[in-house]
């Protein structure tokens, strides 16, 4: 049995605490209705994550394979003085975004124009490795954006269940308690002061009679 509330067992007290129940249980409605979207948003956020994942890996299976390729036909001393240069080929803005209260980074990443690299020496395979590992970076940022609004819309889900639980299983069962409790007390002395009234009525009636 749950604790009781400490409060005196008045008709007040009795009013208060069936008008905060009522908000409790209000509360815990739509607690249970966020705690039920967001685990449907999990579960949509958790299909997407994996498809981001297997698109990541793809994509840097793809730019180690043209990078290999570059490495061979140009070698390692090649292939690190042309990527001295090189500027950024991607672009990448992030801006938070909310979804049911909970905020994650939306990452935006584009691709940028190769520039070409005035060095001799490199081969065509440069060119395709460096588009290979932009797409990879790019796909990344889509991985990270997943994972990141995933994990925070875990966390908040999993607070909600115990806040949900916490209503359901400790802190309203503690208010009805305790109105019953309050209740019984309150009928117990209204049978006390009804007994009082009975015994002064049949003693009023039982008293000696005008002569």
């Amino acid at each position: 049995m749950q604790p009781l509330i400490k409060a005196p067992p008045t008709k007040n007290t009795l009013l208060s605490l069936n008008k905060q129940v009522r908000f409790l249980e209000d509360g815990h409605a739509l607690l249970e209705r966020k705690r039920e979207l967001l685990t449907r948003l999990v579960y949509l956020r958790i299909n997407e994550y994996r498809a981001q994942r297997n698109l990541a890996h793809n994509a840097i299976k793809q730019a180690y394979h043209w990078m290999s390729i570059s490495f061979l036909r140009m070698g390692s001393r090649s292939l690190h003085q042309a990527g001295l240069g090189i500027t950024p080929s991607i672009e990448i803005d992030i801006i938070p975004k909310h979804s049911l209260g909970v905020e994650f980074p939306a990452i935006s990443a584009r691709e940028l124009p190769l520039q070409p690299v005035g060095l001799l020496g490199t081969d065509a395979s440069f060119d395709e490795t460096r588009k290979k590992l932009t797409a990879a970076v790019i796909q990344l940022a889509r991985l990270g954006e997943a994972e990141m609004a995933l994990g925070r819309l875990l966390a908040e889900q999993r607070k909600a269940q115990k806040r949900v639980n916490a209503l359901k299983y400790n802190i309203i069962p503690r208010y009805r308690n305790t109105i019953r409790y309050i209740e019984s007390v309150l009928e117990e002395e209204e049978r006390n002061v009804l007994f009082q009234i009975k015994l002064l009525r049949e003693r009023d009636n039982s008293g000696p009679g005008l002569g």
